[in-house]
């Protein structure tokens, strides 16, 4: 995998843009940048130094993966998913993982569970540490690698992607520390695929998905202007 929570922007990204997509979508995901924050050209282009035109490009790569929303007269702003929308996104992580996991199995070997091991005991910490943006992280990395064990490197895409939107409902919707998910759920995750058990991992994670809905409470955020040059301090002086 070339990232641990998203995939290269698209080849019309210049090396100048590429590291701001980046950034924007890892604020975003791990709710640096919460749902229904403004995006206006002029602060960005102020922050990381390019022209509007540059940040333009940027914003309409985030738009085509649902990331931001891009309305006449209002802006840019990150996307609120709506309630049905959340649903949807978990059901359908559910549905696609789950019919994955034959194939996870049937491909894993040891190096694979070490690997998973890893990132739990890194998301554990991150909860220790109530470092939120880690935790959130490293949750969608371990899905993300659970699945692409299979070698799947299509549907490793497209959990990536909703991963990504996951995010989007746990930051809109969620209660305050609810990070990524139970770090308990991952370790009983690992312990069934290493039985190489399919029905129970299969029930496994989809109580996994049942538990995270079970935990939203669909009410709406507001918008707000977050602070971009605290955000972006370090890409900025590079």
């Amino acid at each position: 995998m070339k990232s641990e929570i998203g995939l290269k922007a698209a080849s019309d990204l210049n090396d100048k843009d590429e590291p701001i997509y980046q950034a924007l979508m890892a604020a975003i995901v791990e709710h640096q940048l919460p749902p229904g924050s403004k995006l206006p050209e002029e602060a960005l282009s102020e922050v990381f130094g390019v022209s509007r035109t540059g940040i333009r490009k940027v914003l309409q790569r985030l738009a085509a993966v649902q990331m931001i929303t891009l309305t006449p007269k209002r802006g840019a702003q990150v996307a609120t998913p709506g309630v049905e929308e959340a649903r949807d996104i978990f059901h359908t992580r559910s549905l696609i993982e789950c019919a994955n996991l034959p194939a996870v199995i049937a491909h894993c070997q040891s190096t694979h569970l070490v690997a998973l091991e890893k990132l739990n005991r890194q998301e554990q910490q991150a909860h220790h540490d109530l470092d939120g943006p880690a935790a959130i992280r490293l949750s969608a990395a371990f899905h993300i690698q659970l699945q692409a064990i299979s070698g799947n490197q299509v549907l490793t895409e497209m959990v990536t992607r909703l991963s990504q939107r996951s995010s989007l409902v746990v930051a809109a919707y969620g209660v305050p520390w609810q990070q990524g998910c139970r770090c308990d759920d991952h370790d009983r995750l690992i312990v069934l695929l290493r039985e190489k058990a399919l029905q129970p991992l299969t029930e496994a994670l989809r109580h996994h998905f049942e538990h995270i809905l079970a935990t939203l409470h669909f009410e709406r955020s507001g918008e707000t202007l977050p602070d971009f040059a605290r955000l972006f301090a370090n890409l900025r002086d590079r």
